[in-house]
């Protein structure tokens, strides 16, 4: 028998589900999109009752019904040697695609160079594309962004510039001020008096916020804070951020470095000058990347957790596209991985 439009089966429905699993349509549609107020046993009976009855989301009518694409953008502001080459984005987006993965969310990658006009960027956002934006590595230039957020919802990753930002806008930040205080004070305790600081750009909240602890911690210890040269949290930038340091205060015994790619390219200028690793110089940097395991010395960093904060990332976004009231602020606490290089 030939099956004909007539005599196929009807595809489950939304309703089935519900039905078969004993809950509301409601929960049904929570549990399809990864809302994470259902209990754990209402998304077993769910899912259970989705696998029996064979049911399929039909993305394409629910984007028409709802005017939802299920889609996701995330805003890098960076070019693609910038993403690609650093290990924290990787972590980032394995971090958000954890999360999406018990979603129909899909994520579309927009990187957009800081000196791309931004018009193209709210184009696409508010073109009806996406449902919602998460936005890493922003600049100061990038703070209209910020100003898209009542007519779609966004999240940061990590803070945006104070002055810019509206109170009830959403972000997720590692506490780099923290980070920054508890990586100088391990230099201090190892008897450093001389700590210099590779920062990175001062267009970025990340890198002054760690700029301020490793000021205000070595000025509460008496110790001077001029030794500073700003880097681009880039390898190369690191080389060159070092070798500035060196010239300026070659007097200099300690490194923070803002970003672990940074470090690698201080190791590099450090071995240049003939200075060994820990013994003329210490250094710390910030990330706990694997750039931090892969020369001889290890290198003792800041673990800012970048796969936890893409997950709440993601997750506090989902939430909102489900009409959910969150927490605008979620700051990840950081933690200090000791090595060899101290």
């Amino acid at each position: 028998m030939i099956e004909t439009p007539a005599t196929l089966p009807a595809r489950p429905t939304l309703e089935a589900v519900a039905k078969e699993a004993g809950v509301s349509r409601a929960t049904v549609s929570r549990v399809v999109n990864g809302s994470p107020k259902v209990s754990p046993e209402v998304v077993a009976a769910v899912q259970e009752a989705i696998a029996r009855l064979n049911y399929v989301p039909n993305r394409a009518a629910r984007s028409l019904v709802a005017r939802h694409t299920m889609a996701i953008a995330l805003v890098v502001p960076e070019d693609a040697h910038r993403f690609f080459g650093d290990p924290y984005f990787a972590d980032v987006v394995q971090g958000i695609s954890d999360r999406l993965d018990d979603s129909d969310y899909v994520l579309n990658l927009q990187l957009t160079h800081p000196s791309s006009p931004s018009d193209k960027t709210r184009r696409y956002l508010l073109g009806g594309n996406v449902d919602g934006a998460i936005v890493v590595s922003h600049h100061a230039g990038d703070h209209f962004l910020a100003a898209l957020d009542p007519d779609m919802p966004i999240v940061f990753g990590g803070r945006p510039f104070g002055t810019v930002a509206p109170p009830t806008l959403c972000y997720v930040d590692a506490d780099n001020h923290g980070g920054a205080v508890t990586a100088t004070r391990c230099l201090i305790e190892r008897g450093r008096t001389r700590i210099a600081h590779l920062a990175g750009p001062d267009d970025m909240p990340a890198a002054l916020d760690r700029e301020l602890g490793w000021r205000e911690t070595l000025e509460s210890a008496g110790l001077g804070a001029q030794r500073l040269a700003r880097g681009d949290f880039t390898e190369v930038g690191g080389v060159r951020a070092a070798l500035e340091l060196l010239r300026e205060h070659p007097d200099l015994d300690a490194l923070f470095v803002a970003s672990d790619l940074m470090a690698s390219g201080a190791l590099l200028a450090l071995q240049q000058h003939g200075l060994r690793v820990p013994q003329d110089v210490s250094v710390v940097g910030f990330d706990n990347s694997s750039y931090a395991t892969r020369g001889e010395i290890g290198l003792t960093t800041v673990d800012q957790h970048s796969r936890a904060m893409g997950e709440a990332m993601a997750d506090k976004l989902l939430r909102r596209l489900a009409g959910e009231q969150v927490e605008p602020v979620t700051v990840v606490p950081t933690t200090l991985v000791e090595r060899e290089s101290v």
